[in-house]
């Protein structure tokens, strides 16, 4: 968890993430993202307006103290402060919330902690903040992200940071980004994309009857020339990169694969 706080913290998110912040009311949150100057993805987040002044990010993938830093070259004179929020566990139910609700979370950091509703067409979800450790669950941790795939949202290990555009993996399914609010880094990219039609690749669902690996996908016919990319994968599933139009079967890595289509539910 990152904590954004200070007058100016809403603002400087507004102005550094790509979703929009200023339309989140306190006790909601969304997905957001922060991208680099050319319009690719550097961290998908979260995002939780705790209070007014006061915003959270739930970081699944990204390295919390690199970002920190990364982030806080940004600040200037901005009154914002930013910190990572140790000592704090995160851990998942297939069960519904008690309280949160799509959109509205419940609770606080502390002392009872954070409660958010994960669920989606494929079923329910908690996701829950707190001091309490939570035990690691292998068998769960990889349901869980195999869930996430499913539903779209795309869990990005570090040699796939900083290379994809939000249209390409098909993030306005979550609502994750706008085209629409002021000035963010990548946002020219972003809009042009968008308003003139140049979207022409997204996030593809794929399983096989083996384990795919991250690397091209390619058709059987032409397995020599690469179609599109292993995003990220759990186990016999995959969200792959391609063309809009593309149709199977595919081959990655030698596995050959099948197209299923993305669960939906999961956009905040």
């Amino acid at each position: 968890m990152i904590r954004l706080d200070g007058a100016d913290a809403s603002r400087f998110a507004q102005a550094q993430f790509m979703g929009d912040v200023e339309a989140l009311a306190p006790g909601h949150w969304q997905w957001n993202g922060w991208l680099t100057p050319k319009g690719r993805l550097v961290a998908l987040f979260a995002l939780l307006r705790a209070q007014p002044d006061q915003l959270l990010l739930l970081l699944a993938d990204a390295d919390p103290e690199g970002f920190v830093a990364e982030l806080s070259r940004y600040v200037f004179r901005s009154k914002v402060r930013i910190a990572h929020e140790t000592g704090l566990a995160v851990h998942g139910r297939f069960e519904a919330p008690a309280t949160a609700a799509a959109a509205a979370f419940a609770g606080a950091v502390s002392p009872a902690g954070l409660e958010l509703d994960f669920g989606g067409d494929g079923g329910p979800r908690t996701l829950a903040v707190s001091a309490a450790p939570a035990p690691e669950r292998p068998e769960a941790a990889a349901r869980w992200r195999a869930f996430d795939l499913a539903h779209g949202l795309p869990r990005l290990d570090p040699t796939q940071a900083s290379q994809w555009t939000p249209q390409q993996l098909s993030l306005d399914r979550l609502r994750a980004y706008s085209v629409k609010k002021g000035c963010y880094p990548g946002q020219e990219i972003v809009a042009r994309t968008h308003f003139l039609g140049q979207a022409k690749r997204g996030l593809v669902r794929l399983r096989a009857e083996a384990a795919i690996p991250v690397g091209p996908v390619c058709a059987p016919a032409d397995p020599g020339r690469a179609v599109g990319s292993i995003v990220s994968a759990a186990g016999n599933e995959a969200l792959a990169a391609m063309p809009l139009d593309a149709t199977g079967p595919w081959l990655a890595a030698g596995v050959e694969c099948t197209a299923l289509p993305l669960l939906g539910g999961l956009a905040r």
